[in-house]
């Protein structure tokens, strides 16, 4: 069988394709262009293409699974369309996969990469040999967003974004919160609620739901068919999760409760579930840490992925925890011009209110396929910079920002590169 993927490079998309390959399929793919992600898989004897062309799509392909950033006029879709070839989105692909097994979904705003690394790793140590796709690189699977395992369990990001996890069908669903997030599909956070809502609706009465008892954006759901367990900060693990975590932050102390009660519904003993999280390293651009020079000046580098006012907020508040007397800087880029519209005030506030030191905005990663006509215009960096109106933060490019951080920064100092989009290959100028 013969599989190609358009949009082979998003992170999501990319392990799909590693459990096909795994499968014994033939693989190839396309994105817009190379990264990190399409160097991986071209080690892995997957047949990349950068850039998007009917070229791409030849006859004998079996199947052809595309991202949900993919437009309907993409000409690698509409040549297999005419060549007769089933095409499927990749969260219908990944809902059918869904169904051959006893599936964990992690769904949140925030913490989900985190959660779903945290469980699979659980399950693995307890012997439980998991399948696993999560929205992130871990070391401990060969520096992999893809587990392949030989058992029942699935363990799986689930992403809300255009109401793409109400295709699939699990037995445990873990929700670590809802927020005001992609508000360019769902508009206002009830349109988020409801989404959320949904989904959980689609637990079996066996199923079981796992939800974080301190986030009150959680949905209700009376008289509910499936078993529902909370978790919360205030559990008295809280302490001892934060003492052997070797990743800073109330958040991820609350990723691991998660995590712990999700193990304890598979009567995974807690002994083993606490030697997981002991020896989790955390995943790539989840608050990771790197020795980095700047002109010859030691410096550390935190390369995160948060690019929401509340992801920022809990970054940069466990920078400060971590590194209580040291100087911190940030590079942060914003990610998509309608998200920074949407959120603009919310990104304000948290700018102003930062416990850091000096901070430079960049110019937005402008999301292809992704944003609305016109918003471009009136939305900015150097107008949400004027408006947090602090001397601290400035804006400069991404060249300027690495240029004024290298001119500056001193030996010792802390440097946080932040952001969704291609700003983590700033991490190399260090």
């Amino acid at each position: 069988m013969k599989v190609h993927f358009i949009g082979i490079g998003g992170i999501g998309v990319s392990a799909l394709a590693q459990y096909y390959l795994e499968e014994g399929r033939k693989v190839s793919g396309s994105d817009l262009v190379a990264s990190e992600i399409t160097d991986f898989l071209k080690g892995k004897r997957i047949k990349i293409f950068i850039g998007n062309s009917k070229k791409n799509i030849s006859k004998n392909l079996n199947l052809v699974v595309y991202s949900p950033a993919v437009p309907k006029s993409n000409p690698e879709l509409c040549q297999a369309k005419r060549y007769e070839i089933k095409t499927i989105s990749y969260p219908e692909a990944l809902g059918q996969l869904t169904k051959q097994y006893y599936t964990v979904a992690v769904a949140g705003a925030h913490g989900k990469s985190t959660t779903t690394a945290m469980i699979g790793l659980i399950m693995a140590r307890a012997g439980l040999d998991p399948t696993v796709i999560v929205g992130a690189k871990l070391k401990e699977f060969g520096n992999s967003n893809f587990r392949a395992g030989k058992s029942k369990f699935l363990v799986l990001e689930a992403c809300e974004y255009d109401g793409s996890f109400l295709n699939y069908s699990p037995k445990i669903i873990v929700i670590t919160n809802v927020d005001k997030e992609h508000l360019d599909y769902f508009k206002t956070l009830a349109g988020v609620k409801k989404t959320f809502k949904d989904f959980m609706m689609k637990l079996p009465k066996d199923g079981f739901l796992v939800v974080n008892g301190d986030d009150k954006n959680i949905p209700k759901i009376k008289k509910a068919r499936f078993k529902r367990k909370n978790y919360s900060l205030w559990q008295k693990e809280g302490e001892k999760i934060k003492k052997i975590l070797k990743i800073p932050g109330r958040h991820n102390v609350s990723n691991a409760l998660a995590a712990l009660t999700a193990a304890r519904i598979l009567d995974i003993p807690d002994k083993i579930s606490f030697k997981a999280l002991l020896r989790y390293r955390g995943s790539w651009r989840r608050f990771e840490i790197k020795n980095g020079l700047a002109n010859g000046r030691k410096i550390t580098i935190i390369s995160d992925y948060g690019h929401h006012p509340n992801e920022i907020s809990a970054t940069f508040l466990a920078a400060r925890e971590k590194y209580k007397n040291k100087k911190i800087w940030s590079i942060f880029q914003p990610h998509q011009y309608q998200r920074t519209h949407y959120l603009f005030l919310d990104f304000v506030t948290v700018f102003r209110e930062a416990p850091i030191n000096n901070i430079v905005i960049t110019d937005i990663y402008d999301v292809a396929g992704r944003e609305k006509k016109g918003i471009t215009v009136n939305i900015n960096s150097k107008r949400l910079v004027a408006k947090i109106n602090r001397p601290h933060i400035r804006y400069y490019s991404v060249l300027g920002a690495e240029r004024h951080v290298k001119e500056n920064i001193k030996n010792g100092d802390v440097l946080i590169i932040m952001g969704a989009g291609d700003i983590y290959k700033l991490v190399d100028k260090f």
